[in-house]
């Protein structure tokens, strides 16, 4: 296929000011939720814990979120020059943060608007760039399965649902980089549902090029950098923890962390809102934080990251289109 042959990406269902609705609604059902299981536990004790937090405090948990997806958008690069694709660094991140803005659609499918900007910026068919999102969330699943897996080790408190999900994710990781199990896959899928053949031609075709990202000297790099993002992640929730006077150990803070991610993931709610929390906070009290510290925990963390990934790419997201629209 031709890298000059191009295909128009499809348009996005949803409108900007729709996007912007459904952001709000989620960050009020996440506030909604906060102040109920805040008034349960005690405004008192939730304030309380909340003011031990210093502005400096704060920032640093936030540069830890910045370090996860700094060395993420670095990966992305990294697929992008295995693929051939003409981009310098600071384009691929520039891509890489700005899909951040569209995390609140429903299977973070919107992040697909980094293939809409690539496509501009190359002239290559939407199709044949559709490996690397599909690269990066096998990456991502490997990474979290791995860091999960080492935490529930090392911390020796992980229950069997941690231990489970760990295996998954990495059989998952391994299965997906199969091209041939997974072409099949793909077309067993098709027969059963019957439906969109477009989509799933570009979708084998995505299958097919997981074989360019299997080789060690890209997949070890690639790997090491999505493992030391989400460990950054998961050290930030160690911190705070400390911060607030709980007794609980690095491992421990990252797998709860890493779990609840998961575990939100799999909901299919936008942004993972509800199961997360809801995760975070069963994980936190299994660990014996009492519930007035996990709260608060709990929600500066989803603030620090969800949240604050959300911000990054409303800053960057216009920025990406415009200098895509100029190609």
């Amino acid at each position: 296929m031709s890298s000059t042959a191009h295909s128009a990406p499809p348009r996005p269902r949803q409108t900007p000011k729709r996007d912007l609705l459904i952001l709000g609604g989620l960050l009020a059902l996440f506030v909604v939720g906060i102040v109920g299981i805040a008034a349960t536990v005690g405004w008192e004790e939730t304030l309380a814990q909340l003011q031990k937090l210093s502005l400096g405090q704060f920032i640093i948990l936030l540069a830890l979120s910045m370090v996860n997806y700094t060395f993420r958008g670095l990966r992305w690069h990294l697929f992008a020059r295995r693929l051939g694709l003409p981009l310098r660094v600071h384009q691929n991140v520039l891509h890489f943060m700005g899909g951040f803005a569209m995390t609140i659609t429903p299977g973070r499918i919107g992040e697909l608007v980094r293939v809409r900007w690539i496509s501009r910026l190359t002239g290559w068919p939407f199709e044949r760039i559709l490996v690397l999102p599909f690269a990066d969330r096998v990456f991502d699943i490997a990474a979290m399965g791995l860091v999960l897996a080492v935490g529930v080790l090392m911390s020796q408190s992980g229950t069997q649902l941690t231990v489970v999900v760990s295996v998954v994710a990495l059989l998952f990781a391994a299965i997906v980089t199969r091209p041939r199990l997974l072409d099949r896959s793909v077309t067993l899928l098709w027969r059963g549902i019957g439906k969109w053949p477009r989509r799933f031609v570009g979708l084998r075709r995505a299958a097919r090029s997981m074989a360019l990202f299997r080789e060690a000297r890209l997949a070890i790099p690639a790997l090491t950098l999505s493992v030391i993002g989400w460990t950054a992640e998961g050290y930030a929730l160690y911190l705070l923890l400390t911060w607030m006077g709980a007794d609980i150990s690095l491992a421990a803070a990252t797998v709860v962390f890493v779990f609840s991610t998961l575990a939100g993931g799999l909901t299919g709610a936008p942004g993972g809102v509800g199961g997360a929390e809801a995760a975070m906070l069963i994980m936190l009290s299994a660990q014996a934080v009492p519930m007035a510290v996990a709260l608060p925990a709990m929600a500066v963390i989803r603030v620090t990251t969800l949240w604050f990934a959300i911000f990054v790419g409303l800053v960057t997201f216009p920025i990406a289109e415009k200098l895509s629209k100029k190609a």
